[in-house]
């Protein structure tokens, strides 16, 4: 599909009463949820396990721990591995209240693949993880289920106002979801972050920085959108697919501005897009930035309260 036209239909979308309940079926019809089982195997193993490794390497503990999840989506997927693991809780926010139970049902049922891997990467005994699935598996409440292990499912809610107590939780989340979430935003999560942190715990988030309109449109490359004026931009920009277009230093410095101390950095520049960054327009916007910063399409990034504040 040409982006364009995506741009356009997911625009008018964003602005008729209904839109995201319709952007949701067309999903389910035509985009990524048409497949759920793949989507969750891609989830778990290409995106959890990566995460809860850098945990794990952060010698943050997730037995027994409270955690925060930005961005929910259609079903819990690393909300449900860390249950399994032996987390605590797991409050999870969404502006729009995407959950979908009958998606969510399907994915537990999938999650029974990937037992031994959410064992093995953090730790968790076999034995204990088996006991909490064929428990969860078991309950005929898909919701029910979700609360019983303590995953708490807040929608529409700001994830930058939780009404959490201070210093109550041990991680904050996400994956690819700060990409879709304004500057202002940002520092507001981040903000938030600190507040309910426990001294020691951390955020941890994976961002996509590449246009996602390239995974609809092949003939186009993740630095698409890097070409256009900040004012061409908000008429390709979207509420459905909305996209911040920052690189991988910005979100860095928006949580360093939020006295978040980084402890874990890692993003990498695509070879091919080295390549051929000499002959791809960028916009004035983006002219401070390091080839590295440009080409780079992800990172991940970890990071704590400043010590004192």
């Amino acid at each position: 599909m040409n982006w364009r036209i995506k741009g356009i239909v997911q625009k008018a979308l964003g602005v008729i009463p209904g839109g995201t309940r319709v952007n949701d079926r067309l999903q389910r019809t035509f985009g990524e949820l048409r497949n759920v089982e793949n989507a969750v195997d891609s989830k778990v193993i290409d995106d959890w396990v990566v995460l809860a490794g850098e945990l794990r390497e952060l010698q943050v503990p997730i037995a027994g721990a409270q955690m925060v999840e930005v961005g929910t989506g259609w079903f819990p997927v690393f909300p449900l591995c860390f249950a399994l693991a032996g987390a605590r809780t797991c409050h999870t926010y969404d502006l729009n209240r995407h959950l979908n139970l009958a998606l969510t049902r399907r994915a537990i049922e999938r999650l029974g693949l990937h037992l031994a891997q959410i064992a093995g990467v953090t730790g968790a005994t076999r034995a204990d993880v088996e006991r909490r699935y064929t428990a969860l598996r078991g309950s005929a409440d898909t919701y029910e289920a979700l609360r019983t292990f303590g995953i708490d499912y807040h929608a529409p809610a700001d994830a930058s106002r939780t009404e959490l107590p201070p210093a109550s939780v041990d991680v904050v989340f996400s994956n690819s979801v700060l990409e879709h979430v304004t500057p202002d935003a940002l520092h507001g999560i981040f903000a938030e972050s600190r507040r309910i942190l426990k001294a020691g715990g951390v955020a941890i988030h994976s961002a996509n920085c590449g246009d996602h309109y390239a995974y609809f449109d092949r003939s186009i490359t993740p630095m698409n959108y890097l070409k256009y004026s900040d004012r061409d931009w908000q008429f390709w920009n979207n509420e459905m697919l909305y996209q911040n277009r920052l690189r991988p230093v910005d979100f860095l410095e928006i949580a360093r501005a939020e006295q978040l101390e980084i402890v874990l950095s890692r993003y990498r520049p695509k070879e091919k897009l080295l390549t051929l960054l000499p002959t791809l327009p960028v916009a004035p916007e983006f002219s401070r930035y390091a080839p590295e910063e440009l080409c780079s399409t992800s990172i991940d990034f970890a990071a704590r309260r400043v010590a004192g504040r």
